[in-house]
């Protein structure tokens, strides 16, 4: 299996941004950008890198939480799209999977960057912004400009499940093609229904291999 491996990409103001990555041991078909939550931004981002260059991708996580709010992580989304690009990875073979804020960020990305395809995972922020800086998600799931799916688990005390349906009825509204799934049994990082979570995470990598190719 291939292994995690830190770069820093320099910013325009002059500092550094981490990221970790990991390359496919044959052929590369696609690149994607890893947004794990806050909390769990290291080791879960490096197993996820992993697993993902396993089956092919490009994976690259990058330290978006460093800056000072949601504008600042934004960029650096861009920035590790950008890094993929210069790894000759095309805009429409690249796609962006985000946790929690990262799964908000994902989907911001997908309304405001050319990519190929995106995935939330329990993304927050519907009718509220999610963090300073960013528009809340529900303004901007009808602009979507590509793929976009969205996991939600019922039990989620973070997010009400009339949340999740109003941000089905955004996205609905985007000229791309839309999903979100909601499980009854999970709750906001999937730690109670392992089926779920297994499901969720098949049907993430169902989406980024129909979507992107």
């Amino acid at each position: 299996m291939p292994h995690a491996r830190i770069e820093t990409i320099s910013l325009p103001d002059g500092n550094d941004l981490p990221v970790s990555y990991a390359e496919p041991d044959g052929a590369v078909r696609g690149g994607l950008v890893v947004l794990a939550e806050p909390e769990g931004a290291g080791q879960a981002a490096d197993w996820l890198v992993a697993a993902l260059a396993s089956e092919g991708w490009l994976a690259v996580a990058p330290d978006v939480y460093r800056g000072q709010g949601g504008a600042d992580a934004l960029a650096g989304v861009e920035l590790a799209v950008d890094w993929l690009a210069a790894w000759g990875v095309k805009r429409d073979l690249t796609g962006v999977l985000g946790f929690d804020l990262g799964g908000a960020l994902a989907l911001v990305t997908a309304a405001r960057v050319p990519v190929g395809a995106a995935v939330s995972v329990a993304a927050g922020g519907i009718s509220e912004p999610p963090a300073a800086g960013l528009p809340a998600l529900a303004t901007v799931a009808g602009r979507l400009t590509c793929p976009w799916l969205g996991l939600y688990g019922d039990r989620d005390a973070s997010i009400a499940v009339s949340e999740i349906e109003r941000l089905r009825g955004a996205a609905d509204t985007a000229k791309v093609a839309t999903d979100v799934v909601r499980f009854p049994a999970a709750d906001h990082r999937f730690d109670t229904d392992p089926d779920a979570a297994h499901e969720a995470w098949l049907r993430t990598r169902n989406w980024f291999d129909s979507h992107l190719r």
